[in-house]
């Protein structure tokens, strides 16, 4: 299909539906591919920046919010945010009134020139998109890492050109509602059950995934976990070629551990050794995977096996994801802020082992505390809680025998308690297993606050 340009969108009417980070970049795309746009949105006009509104306005957009549009047939188009759910009546009325349903994704897509490599799974693509990135970056490739990691696709589509790389990460939400969408190189990482409120099921959860690589043909390549059954049975409807990746075994082609080196075999089964597993700052099995993944797309887009090398050795991960701090008279810290649920703590838990002190606590959300209680043993040490729920955790802990913890007041009493019960070769991990909202307006300036009391301390 050929792409959308000023010619075949201009005077279009188009409904963006959700005022988000990606439908405000769609809502300033589509103004300047001149179409006729109107914004709905579930909010009032007293919930949205008032600036934000009179400068749209000031565009010719229209408005429709804190309600249900009306004339829904009118529209040519309707796009709709990540969040919205396509199966909304007013989008179905819109759909049988001939309107084309589709996401920010799409229409960027159709807009942008240059190469798309998608990436999604359940878990990891934050962590594989930004390595990745990384990866293409200091290849001297143009690159751009947009998508479900915080960045529109749609606000760098329009300023794209041939040679540039749009490294994407994609949700379920952002495939649901692509119809030509064809990248280059696809990924899907694993499945677990996730957003099922949704998908409703396990099977229309993996059928909005495999949308990654729908469109492809022989001349793409999608990338997939060997190791995950559910990735596997996906890619066999896959038309692309399909590159496997594993941590567990040993594969005839592709990306995986031979013994502690990860490696890749290529089509005439060379083997090429790119990094030992210990040389990785980014700790745990899930992330052996991640880089595999992206030591797979790297490699097939053509990238020197001597770049995916050096930059797997001197990527520190994401930002508040089991991110290395640093270290101070042997003992190392990790940022993990964004564990805010207890299956986020214990994946961080096991990806350091042992010898943790663990800084845990906030807002718990109702959790069942129990999973990581009964999991403390043998890996943390010391556990120094911290906010609203601490006590609960507290609470757990000692109905599992675990009764090595004590109580900070703030975040800077926890990491000088912390450091001071640790001995050399420990850990302290920040993974709350909670939500941030009793103490801090979000995860990421919980992880800052701790970042900057480690610093105090001298590391």
């Amino acid at each position: 299909m050929e792409n959308i340009n000023l010619n075949n969108i201009k005077n279009k009417k188009v409904l963006v539906v959700g005022l988000g980070k990606s439908g405000i970049a769609a809502v300033q795309a589509m103004v300047k591919l001149g179409a006729n746009v109107t914004v709905q949105d579930s909010k009032n006009v007293n919930e949205i920046d008032s600036q934000l509104v009179t400068f749209l306005q000031g565009k010719g957009v229209e408005f429709c919010l804190g309600e249900i549009p009306e004339n829904v047939d009118k529209f040519d188009m309707l796009i709709l945010s990540p969040g919205v759910d396509p199966e909304l009546p007013f989008v179905d009325v819109a759909a049988k009134s001939g309107a084309e349903i589709i996401g920010e994704l799409e229409i960027a897509f159709r807009i942008a020139r240059g190469h798309f490599v998608a990436i999604t799974g359940t878990n990891g693509k934050t962590t594989t998109t930004t390595l990745t990135g990384e990866i293409f970056k200091k290849s001297g490739k143009k690159t751009h890492v947009v998508g479900n990691i915080g960045v529109a696709v749609i606000s760098k589509a329009l300023d794209t050109v041939e040679e540039d790389w749009l490294i994407t990460e994609t949700s379920s939400f952002q495939l649901q509602t692509t119809k030509y969408f064809k990248p280059v190189i696809s990924a899907i990482l694993n499945l677990t059950p996730d957003h099922l409120n949704r998908h409703h099921t396990m099977e229309n959860y993996g059928l909005a995934k495999g949308k990654v690589f729908e469109n492809q043909d022989e001349s793409g390549y999608c990338i997939i976990n060997a190791d995950d059954e559910a990735c596997c049975k996906l890619a066999e409807s896959c038309k692309a070629r399909v590159v496997y990746f594993s941590s567990s075994k040993e594969l005839d082609k592709g990306a995986f551990l031979k013994g502690d080196d990860l490696v890749i075999v290529n089509d005439k089964g060379e083997t090429i050794e790119l990094v030992n597993r210990r040389d990785l700052k980014i700790i745990g099995n899930h992330n052996v995977e991640n880089a595999l993944a992206a030591s797979a797309i790297c490699y097939y887009a053509g990238i020197e096996p001597s770049i995916i090398s050096n930059v797997l050795k001197s990527f520190s991960g994401v930002e508040h994801r089991i991110e290395y701090c640093g270290s101070m008279e042997g003992v190392k810290f990790y940022n993990d802020s964004k564990g805010t649920n207890v299956d986020a703590a214990l994946t961080a838990i096991r990806a350091i082992e042992k010898n943790i002190i663990l800084i845990a606590g906030g807002d718990g959300k109702s959790q069942d505390f129990k999973p990581l209680a009964s999991n403390l043993k043998g890996s943390v040490k010391h556990m120094v809680l911290i906010g609203r729920d601490g006590p609960k955790i507290a609470e757990a802990a000692e109905k599992a025998g675990f009764k090595d913890y004590t109580y900070g007041s703030d975040m800077g009493d926890c990491v000088k308690k912390a450091f001071e019960v640790a001995e050399e070769g420990d850990t302290v991990l920040l993974s709350p297993a909670c939500a941030s909202w009793d103490m801090y307006d979000n995860f990421e300036q919980r992880g800052n606050h701790f970042k900057e009391m480690v610093a105090k301390l001298g590391v």
